[in-house]
């Protein structure tokens, strides 16, 4: 429970089904290096612990800031040193929600963790989920769409969001209700068993409803930004407080030509258009990163548009595959997530050794940043993920 909406509501969805369930909050981060911006951890913990008391349930606060400082922020810090763009939120779950937390859940006597991710498992004919707590377990009934997605095969199959639709809308933008299980990309089959998605048949608007009905204290918070379990700091004033800085030159891609200087590549990412300080001195044209040369420490940019190099791909290649279900051995049509909030998209993909894969994508892609999360998808089933080269 982190305090927030979508997990105080998946805690009450859990103990309205009967569960034997108790609340805890994953103490990662307090701020201790005193890094500008807002951690809201104490008050979290607040909320967090109001909310078990109105719903009944015991809670706790695990202390997991060692292993956070190792397995998210070392990550993080570098993986930036390094010019890649990492994700801590997707590490998170995978090393910590999932990870360590998990460890400790089933040390402690706990069959399963719960949380308020946006996403649903689908449980094979013959399977039975059970509650949170192994000595106390009772089937979790399964929503209509789960019933209706369940495969006539055993074992359990990818994460699924149906709620989740890859198609445009008529204006143009995706909808709004986009990638939720994003995040879950890098999971593997044995953190998939031992997790529980209570709310991931509800919109927003109906989990917000059912926290108001239940007078939940915080049906009405607002959700969180910023850094996973870190809060309200600017990646820049973050990565500043740890990485040095290493000036170099801003060059333009085309031609080679030094337009200025920059204070490191880790506070730039590919597709970057505000912030990189250099005038166009060119009506209607703006500079935008390309590239990130390590060799000579060189920021690349260019004109933004289809001709920037290096700014649009049709093929990639990513590493570190990481599969929920059975992995793809296969030359096949999948498709995917280049981001978070993006819709999903067709892509052929051939696997490699050592796995990797050879991506190639049916449309071009935009800004696709060294160190980001591929999600792979079959449908609505979310089947693995994998990180740009």
């Amino acid at each position: 429970m982190s305090g927030g909406v979508d997990s105080s509501v998946a805690a009450l969805v859990l103990k309205q089904q009967g569960c034997a369930v108790a609340g805890a909050y994953m103490k990662n981060w307090i701020n201790e290096d005193q890094v500008i911006g807002h951690c809201p951890w104490e008050e979290d913990i607040a909320d967090a612990r109001r909310v078990a008391g109105q719903i009944g349930i015991e809670f706790q606060v695990v202390n997991l800031m060692q292993d956070y400082r190792e397995r998210v922020v070392q990550y993080l810090l570098d993986g930036y040193a390094r010019g890649l763009t990492p994700n801590p939120d997707v590490m998170c779950n995978r090393e910590i929600k999932f990870g360590v937390f998990r460890a400790w859940a089933k040390e402690h006597g706990y069959a399963a963790v719960a949380t308020g991710h946006y996403a649903q498992r689908v449980e094979a004919v013959g399977t039975q989920r059970d509650c949170a707590r192994a000595h106390q377990s009772a089937p979790l009934p399964a929503s209509a769409a789960e019933r209706e997605a369940v495969p006539l095969h055993r074992g359990i199959e990818p994460i699924q969001n149906p709620k989740s639709k890859s198609k445009i809308s008529s204006s143009g933008k995706a909808p709004t209700k986009q990638g939720p299980d994003y995040f879950l990309a890098r999971l593997n089959q044995e953190q998939l068993r031992d997790a529980r998605f209570p709310i991931g048949h509800l919109t927003k608007p109906e989990l917000r409803r059912l926290a108001r009905e239940a007078g939940l204290v915080n049906a009405a918070k607002k959700d969180s930004q910023g850094i996973c379990f870190i809060g309200q700091v600017k990646m820049q004033d973050f990565l500043r407080a740890y990485v040095p800085d290493r000036p170099g030159p801003i060059m333009r891609a085309t031609n080679g030509a030094e337009l200025g200087r920059h204070r490191g590549l880790h506070y730039y990412t590919i597709g970057q258009r505000k912030g990189i300080g250099i005038p166009s001195n060119s009506d209607f044209h703006a500079y935008v990163v390309v590239g990130k040369r390590a060799a000579d420490n060189a920021l690349l940019v260019a004109f933004d548009g289809p001709d920037a190099p290096g700014l649009w791909c049709r093929e990639i290649r990513v590493h570190s595959l990481s599969w929920i279900g059975a992995p793809v051995t296969e030359r096949r049509t999948l498709e995917g997530r280049v981001r978070y909030r993006d819709p999903r998209v067709a892509l052929e993909f051939e696997p490699e050794d050592g796995g990797s894969a050879l991506i190639r994508f049916t449309q071009p892609q935009r800004a696709l940043a060294s160190g980001q999360i591929l999600a792979l998808y079959d449908g609505e089933k979310l089947l693995g993920g994998a990180v740009y080269v």
